[in-house]
């Protein structure tokens, strides 16, 4: 087994290679295996999987790559996250890629999809619809169309059938997927201090960029170390990170918001990763309707996901409810439609349920976080001081 610090070394170096190499390799070491890019935030990779190919997660370049080229394809007033993905890949990061998948977040990614299609980039450019009607014999098999979709066109570049072994597999190996993180999660809830909140962050990113069985050969090391008592206890809060679901904040701001006296218990930065909770049902005959049935009654909530029948506040409320969190901080991505509209619905709700709360906005690209650090550290030592007095939230 390796040490801690080689695991999360290499998880930090596999997270933030632009050049993707680690796929790359992997597609080159047998013949028909394919590449299919991702969108954040939620995808089924465990169709991929089963079609014999890998699903990697394009999260843009962050603070690691300067935009050029691709501000001539979007206004200024959007998010970033575009911009850096159109760079990315007309820079060729992403040459080796087969297709590419823009799960239905918001109408820039939309739109991101049509401009790949217009200037022919990839195989195959699907934008996947997930359902608004919840209803399994509605949405859930139009979820499955659309699944089928995608296989069809993996199948035209390298002939693979998928059968229901090879999908019963492949949520297998997810569901263990799924279970290791959550344990982590589970640590960090008691004993916050054995990893950092980037650690973690490099560790669930990591798994977006190699194979599953790979990840889960870390996670299961990971889950071993942390089991020990190791690290030191430091007086900090604890804290929920809610809103950076699809763009995704610098490690330097990541990094700044434990600095200033908190400990990341739960967040939504990766938020496909951990999309479906508990396991999906892996010993059907139908494994795309299991698929489907998970995304319906186990998925976690999140601004881009219909959930009228089930309030996302309350659903958060509930989370730190279990985490014995102390606040949230509500980071959203600037002009994150989707985020930002749905910031004044959690921020009443938690008005009237006494939850204290900041809220804050970031791009993938900064690197000056002074501002946002005195903001969390005023935050933190405002729940110390007065944690037995009314709550005012600050926003």
């Amino acid at each position: 087994m390796k040490t801690l610090e080689e695991i999360l070394k290499f998880c930090e170096d596999v997270s933030f290679d632009l050049n993707f190499t680690h796929a790359k390799k992997w597609k080159d070491e047998k013949e028909g295996r394919v590449i299919v890019g991702y969108m954040p935030i939620y995808f089924p990779r465990e169709i991929i999987h089963a079609a014999g190919g890998m699903a990697v997660g394009i999260f843009g370049g962050g603070d690691r790559k300067q935009i050029i080229k691709g501000d001539a394809y979007y206004q200024s007033y959007i998010c970033h996250i575009p911009r850096s993905i159109m760079e990315l890949v007309l820079d060729k990061h992403t040459a080796h890629f087969d297709g590419y998948i823009f799960p239905s977040i918001c109408d820039v990614i939309r739109n991101l999809s049509g401009i790949f299609k217009q200037q022919n980039i990839g195989k195959f450019v699907k934008y996947m619809d997930f359902p608004q009607n919840f209803l399994p014999q509605i949405g859930g098999v139009f979820y499955q169309q659309e699944m089928e979709h995608v296989l069809k066109y993996i199948k035209e570049i390298n002939g693979v059938e998928v059968t229901t072994e090879r999908l019963n597999h492949s949520i297998e190996l997810y569901n263990k997927n799924r279970k290791m993180i959550d344990f982590i999660y589970k640590i960090r809830q008691d004993f916050p201090w054995r990893l950092s909140i980037v650690d973690v962050y490099h560790i669930v990113r990591a798994g977006t960029v190699i194979t599953v069985e790979e990840h889960n050969d870390i996670l299961e090391q990971v889950c071993e170390h942390i089991k020990k008592d190791i690290g030191t206890p430091q007086d900090k809060v604890k804290v929920i990170i809610s809103g950076a679901f699809c763009e995704q904040p610098s490690v330097g701001l990541i990094k700044a918001v434990e600095e200033a006296g908190c400990y990341v218990v739960d967040d939504d930065y990766m938020l496909g990763s951990r999309m479906i909770l508990g396991d999906i049902d892996s010993k059907t005959n139908n494994p795309l309707e299991a698929i489907s049935n998970s995304y319906i009654k186990q998925s976690q909530f999140s601004s881009s996901i219909y959930d009228v029948h089930d309030p996302k506040e309350f659903r958060l409320a509930k989370i730190v409810k279990d985490r014995g969190a102390d606040g949230v901080i509500f980071a959203s991505a600037s002009f994150c439609d989707p985020s930002l509209l749905d910031a004044p619905i959690f921020q009443n709700a938690f008005n009237k349920l006494g939850i204290r709360y900041i809220a804050f906005q970031f791009s993938e690209n900064i690197n000056q976080y002074k501002v946002i650090k005195e903001q969390v550290g005023a935050f933190s030592d405002s729940i110390k001081l007065w944690e037995d007095e009314p709550v005012v939230a600050i926003s």
